[in-house]
């Protein structure tokens, strides 16, 4: 399989299955992760997604072959590019799209290389915990296209626009500490896996309502006007003001004990 999916305590480990190729993304990896995706999408027990690659690599960009496959039907393509598919995302957006519309955290575990829409999709997880080794470049300008899978959604509010044209535009790639420094990773790790699970049960002690709340809270506001985003803060907080896993919440901080959420 291109992709595998396994849920373990509510955590789903999603897994970019082509290690001999670096994980590059083909046209049959797009579509299981938009699948993958959705289908995790509605599973309510859910808590969490750790998004990693097989072998020593997170992901190297586009594959090649399917760059070249494209080029005989340019016209349908060009009609995919401007036609949305869901939620405004059209096909070559929904594999990094659908990871920031789940409610629950998703961090990308990331070892070698994560270059082009390897990034991208790794932009689209909350959370970015990186090995040492790891490699980074938006790289599209290298084959003379712009980066198109969602970028704008998630980059904005990383860095500043200057310094995203400098990288959009030059196509450099990244040791971990210069995408540390330009705001790109969470987190640096030895292990980018472990840390990554660690950190995804140590969500599962907060109430799931908040956490899913927050997400949307920043994923909606970070870089709205200030008219929508003080009247989501007041949605969101009203529809978990109050109700059992808030309380519990409450109770369990008051009671110095492990909180057990619905």
């Amino acid at each position: 399989m291109i992709l595998n999916v396994e849920t373990t305590d509510r955590i789903a480990t999603v897994t970019l299955n082509r290690p001999d190729k670096k994980n590059a993304l083909s046209l049959e990896m797009f579509e299981a992760l938009t699948q993958a995706g959705e289908a995790l999408a509605q599973d309510g027990d859910l808590r969490a997604v750790i998004l990693t690659g097989a072998g020593d690599s997170f992901c190297a960009g586009l594959d090649l072959t399917a760059m070249q496959s494209l080029a005989p039907r340019l016209t349908e393509v060009r009609q995919q590019l401007v036609t949305p598919a869901s939620g405004g995302a059209n096909w070559f957006q929904r594999p990094c799209r659908v990871w920031q519309e789940l409610d629950v955290p998703v961090i990308a575990a990331i070892e070698g290389h994560c270059l082009g829409g390897g990034l991208q999709l790794a932009l689209a997880a909350d959370f970015r915990f990186a090995a040492p080794n790891a490699t980074f470049s938006i790289m599209e300008a290298k084959w003379g296209l712009i980066p198109d899978m969602g970028i704008t959604t998630n980059l904005p509010a990383l860095m500043r626009a200057d310094q995203a044209k400098e990288l959009m535009m030059t196509a450099r790639v990244l040791n971990a500490d210069q995408a540390g420094e330009y705001g790109l990773i969470t987190r640096l790790c030895a292990d980018p896996k472990a840390e990554a699970l660690e950190f995804a049960h140590s969500l599962m002690q907060k109430s799931p309502d908040a956490i899913s709340g927050i997400k949307r809270l920043v994923e909606q506001c970070w870089n709205g006007d200030p008219h929508s985003t003080l009247k989501l803060e007041a949605e969101i907080q009203a529809g978990i003001m109050g109700h059992p896993n808030q309380i519990e919440a409450v109770v369990a901080n008051i009671q110095k004990r492990a909180p057990k959420f619905k």
